[in-house]
């Protein structure tokens, strides 16, 4: 059994990489603080509307707020957004027509947008409302630049750019990444419309892709900046025009942003983003420890500990499917909620696959919480993410560690 001193002695050698963390922290904490003070937030705000939810103060300055954070035009922040998975259906349903065509640059989207997209048949889908589809694989992770400009001959309506790599085994793409492809894009069609999948990556850097020229992008509020608060809801920021039609998909044509009550919402997305510089940091120092202590112990991870993040996950690769799943028995014992709990791999809608997931969380499915899931498929790799508080996290690690020993 291994006990704290080798979770200190990987603790030790991290010193500098939890630093470069700190400071990134710095940085989007003071981005946090200036735009809550530019619109002047303040107690009444937090306590919401019910019914059509007219004349929302505080909905619509939270939402200036994260059009602030991320340099958009507008922003749609609305708990009445189930996931960042239907967020991000909404934006294809109000962007794409019949007749349109979707091209995504960084292969075969996650699972669960298949059946939006019509990848695998559903009469409610996209392609079953002809709008065309097209995809191009990643080229040695990063994007295939030759193939992404003979795909722009044609006429494309929306490119889709998802930065997370889902249950696939591609790196994550960075800001710097994206920002190069945008560039590249731009330059041969200005008009085509750029929406990136932005789950799991809010301030893991200090540059949100809207800085640099994405249209429109999304991500889920019961991930990174929800920040272990805000119990469900996504967010969505891009250009004026393109925010009025996701509202007016998510809505109804018309009222589009002016309706939408936000309950108790408004308390929970303000508190939420207001912890999450510190929360995300707390997650990259649970990924970077978690990577170290693994490679210490000759199993293979990516990102490796001193690698540059674009999210906050980190990919763990077992020799067996009996090690992935006592790994993840040990996450789940070592959390606060359900951890008498023990996860065995069972089917999941919208995937194909037997999914194991640990989640010893307080809101269902929270991804910035320390967790692990995976497919039960070769190669064995269990994706973990999360980790609200360090402290707590360190304990985990070190007891799922020891359960993978047993």
């Amino acid at each position: 059994m291994l006990d704290e001193n080798f979770i200190i002695e990987c603790e030790n050698e991290l010193k500098e990489e939890f630093n470069k963390i700190d400071e990134l922290a710095r940085l989007n904490s003071k981005k946090v603080i200036d735009a809550f003070h530019k619109y002047k937030l303040s107690e009444n705000d937090l306590h919401g509307t019910n019914g059509y939810g007219y004349n929302d103060e505080g909905r619509d300055k939270i939402e200036s707020i994260y059009s602030e954070i991320f340099k958009s035009e507008d922003a749609l922040v609305r708990n009445q957004f189930i996931s960042g998975s239907h967020a991000i259906n909404v934006c294809l349903q109000a962007l794409l027509r019949p007749n349109d065509t979707l091209l995504t640059i960084t292969g075969t989207p996650y699972d669960t947008l298949h059946e939006v997209i019509g990848i695998k048949e559903n009469s409610s889908s996209l392609m079953s409302y002809n709008v065309k589809y097209k995809e191009i694989d990643l080229l040695d992770d990063d994007f295939d630049y030759k193939k992404i400009e003979e795909a722009l001959k044609e006429n494309i309506k929306v490119i889709h750019i998802q930065r997370s790599r889902g249950y696939s085994l591609r790196e994550s793409l960075t800001i710097e990444k994206l920002e190069k492809v945008i560039k590249f894009i731009k330059n041969i069609n200005k008009n085509v419309i750029i929406f990136v999948d932005n789950c799991y990556c809010e301030f893991v850097e200090s540059k949100s892709p809207i800085e640099v020229g994405a249209d429109i992008c999304a991500g889920s509020l019961i991930k990174n900046l929800g920040a272990g608060i805000a119990t469900n809801g996504a967010y969505v920021v891009g250009k004026k025009e393109l925010i009025r039609l996701c509202a007016e998909r998510l809505t109804l044509p018309g009222e589009g942003k002016d309706v939408g009550p936000s309950d108790n919402a408004n308390r929970m997305f303000a508190l939420g983003l207001y912890f999450a510089p510190k929360v995300v940091a707390n997650a990259l120092k649970t990924s970077i420890l978690t990577a170290k202590a693994l490679e210490k112990l000759g199993y293979n991870v990516t990102p490796k500990y001193n690698e540059n993040r674009a999210d906050i996950v980190e990919l763990i690769y077992f020799n067996t499917k009996n090690e992935l799943i006592k790994y993840a028995v040990g996450i789940q014992s070592s959390g606060a909620i359900d951890s008498h709990v023990e996860p065995v791999p069972s089917p999941m809608p919208g995937y194909d696959d037997d999914i194991i997931m640990a989640s010893p969380s307080f809101t269902q499915g929270s991804s910035i919480e320390l967790s692990c899931d995976g497919p039960l498929r070769k190669p064995y790799v269990l994706f973990q993410q999360g980790g609200l508080i360090y402290e707590y996290s360190r304990i985990s690690i070190l007891n799922a560690i020891n359960k993978l020993k047993e």
